[in-house]
Order: C-alpha cells, then structure tokens, then sequence
C-alpha cells in the first residue's frame, strides 16, 4: 500500500531509517513509507532559527508549529522523534550568508546553502550516529542507479521538481540519500497523508524562504547588515545618473518594478549592481542578454555522461541548450536574468549533471529590433 523503495538490504527489519521531517506534509508522508516497510524509523528535526523571530508564520519550516506537526506525526506511527538545535551553524552557514550575498550585489540562493550545510551535512553526521543506514528526505527528486552507482534525477512532476536545489549534492551523499516521493505528483502525497490520517494532510506548502517572515528579506538584511540600505544613484550604461534608489538590496538583475524612472523609451530592468559605489545600472530588456556565464564552486555527479547537456539558471527557468568548458557555461541562445549569486545546473535530460555558483556573466551584443 505504501511506495518507496528504500533500496536497502533485506531484512528490512534489522535496517534502521532517519527521515528528515520538517513538520510538512511532504516529509511525514515519508516517514510514513519507512514505518512501513518494517525497518526501525526515526525521525529528525532540525530546529534551524528562532521561530518567535519568524513571527510563528504557518507553513515556515522548522518553525514552533512544525516541531510540534513533525512530533505528532511520529507518534501516529510510533516512531521515535528527536529534534536537535542548530540555530547556530544555520546562522553561519546560511542566514548571514544570505545577508552577505546582497552586500555583496548578488541574488542568493539560501536553500542550496542549506541543503549543503545544515540538511545534508549536520543530518547526515546525525544519522550516521543513530547507525542509519540511509537518510530520507521530503524533496522531489529521483535516486536511480545508474551504470557508474547512484544518479540524482528530476522528480516526474515537473511543478514539484527540486533539483535545481540540490546540484550540490555529492556522490557519496547519494550513496546515503532516499527520496521515495520523486515518482509521484503531489496530489497522491496529500491522498496518502489523509488516508492515513496524518493531521498534516492538508497543511499549506511553504512559499517563501523559511527563516524571512512574510516574504520580507530586505528587513532581515537591514536588521543583520544596517548599512545594506544605504542609497546610491541610478546610472544607466554610460554612467550618466538617472535617478537615485533607497539600497540595492531592494533590487536583482533583471527586476523592472520599483526602478521609477519616468520618460524613457524603452522599460528599464536592472542590468547589474555595483556594491563599492552603490550604483544601480539599468538599461533595456535587450542588455540583459547573456551568452556565457563564469562559474564556480562546481559540483560534478556527472560521471560517465558524454554528450549535450543543458542549463537551468534559476529555479524557474527551462534548461536551455549549453555546454561546458573550463568553468564556462555558454548558451546556443542568448539567456536572460542571469545574476551573480544564483546557480547554474546542468542537465542531460532529466539527470542532474552538477552546477555551480554563477561568479560572472558575459553580454550578448544584441542590438534593438
């Protein structure tokens, strides 16, 4: 009744599963699926932020709430719970580097460096300690074993998809990784929660990032960093001033709203920020075109791969054609919205490839229809 295949050795029953439970739907229903195939099931949450400084809003992960769900769900099932403080690396590792990132006039990407940090390092390091022999996630991605060991795939509904977030994921993580819900559509997850009368069954999905209360990330800059909101001019190509802004954390390559410049030919959208004179460059939707991109901190899980691939340069985004070389992605078409900060992952189909941290872009001279 319940799918999933843990791909452990049997007896199931002399395996132990860790499942990573956010107090979601998602990650319950994964429990759910360890209980039962018989293996001793554990689950672990992790208490990432003080969750009365995210005003307690519902659907935020890892919040007072969402402990609360996760150990309800666990005592439905009778599985042990065990919740474990890391406020402190999630501060460090994540939160001021979320800060950092716009000082710095790049977009970041605080879910990547969560999932590098605190979710597949500090969990892992639990689980092994619990004598796991796997970690499960909620995530919608799909494990499939593949001539060179584990391959990390796009889930097979594409509105779910999170691999994107998860490029960094290494090879000897995936030996350790389960993700039972990457071959189903969400529809059948909530259907499942209900039917074993999870309360978490028709819990909203959370839309924002989970550490910024109401969407609102310019005011935990301005708390962390007080001096992100310091104003500067608007200056288009040339460097001739435009106008003035109230702090380039308000602002991200290819944003048109709040630019407020009135009397130009053409919509303005931010072209790129420039920290040290606190200058916003705008300039026409055409010079955002990019035709390659520098990256770095690259991740390769591509082993045996040979052949075209594709890149996704930001978490909507379509992959487009592209390749590789040396640390430089080149598109086969001009892409737009490429920022510094975001992350460009490479594919060969639906199989994550790896990706990196874009570091720089490269225009594409296009000139005006």
């Amino acid at each position: 009744m319940i799918p999933g295949d843990f791909q452990l050795a049997e007896p199931l029953s002399r395996r132990r599963i860790v499942v990573a439970m956010s107090g979601g739907v998602d990650s319950s229903v994964v429990a759910a699926m360890a209980a039962a195939t018989g293996a001793e099931t554990i689950g672990v949450t992790l208490q990432l932020y003080d969750h009365g400084e995210a005003v307690g809003r519902a659907g935020s992960c890892c919040a007072g709430r969402d402990i609360r769900d996760a150990r309800a769900v666990c005592d439905k099932l009778g599985i042990a719970h065990y919740v474990f403080d890391h406020a402190s690396s999630f501060r460090e590792t994540v939160i001021d580097d979320f800060a950092d990132e716009y000082l710095a006039g790049r977009t970041p990407i605080p879910c990547v460096k969560c999932n590098m940090g605190p979710k597949f390092t500090d969990l892992f390091a639990l689980a092994r300690d619990l004598g796991a022999d796997c970690l499960a996630t909620g995530h919608y991605v799909r494990r499939v074993m593949g001539d060179f060991g584990p391959e990390l795939h796009r889930a097979i509904d594409p509105a779910r998809d999170q691999s994107y977030f998860l490029f960094a994921t290494t090879g000897a993580q995936l030996d350790f990784l389960r993700f039972p819900l990457g071959g189903m559509p969400k529809a059948q997850v909530r259907e499942m929660a209900a039917e074993l009368g999870l309360g978490v069954a028709a819990k909203p999905d959370s839309q924002d990032i989970c550490f910024v209360p109401d969407g609102d990330y310019a005011s935990l800059v301005k708390k962390l960093r007080p001096d992100a909101e310091l104003g500067g001019d608007i200056v288009d190509e040339t460097g001739r001033k435009l106008g003035e802004h109230r702090g380039l954390l308000h602002f991200t390559v290819g944003q048109r709203r709040g630019i407020d410049i009135g009397g130009t030919a053409e919509p303005l959208y931010v072209l790129r920020l420039d920290p040290a004179t606190r200058e916003l460059v705008v300039g026409p939707k055409r010079a955002l075109a990019v035709r390659a991109a520098r990256i770095e901190g690259i991740n390769w899980i591509g082993e045996g791969h040979e052949g075209p691939v594709t890149a996704k340069v930001r978490s909507l985004a379509k992959p487009v054609p592209a390749r590789l070389d040396d640390g430089r992605v080149t598109f086969e078409s001009p892409e737009y919205g490429v920022a510094p900060g975001q992350a460009a992952v490479l594919y060969a189909g639906d199989r994550v490839l790896g990706g990196g941290w874009i570091a720089e872009t490269e225009r594409a001279e296009l000139v005006a229809a």
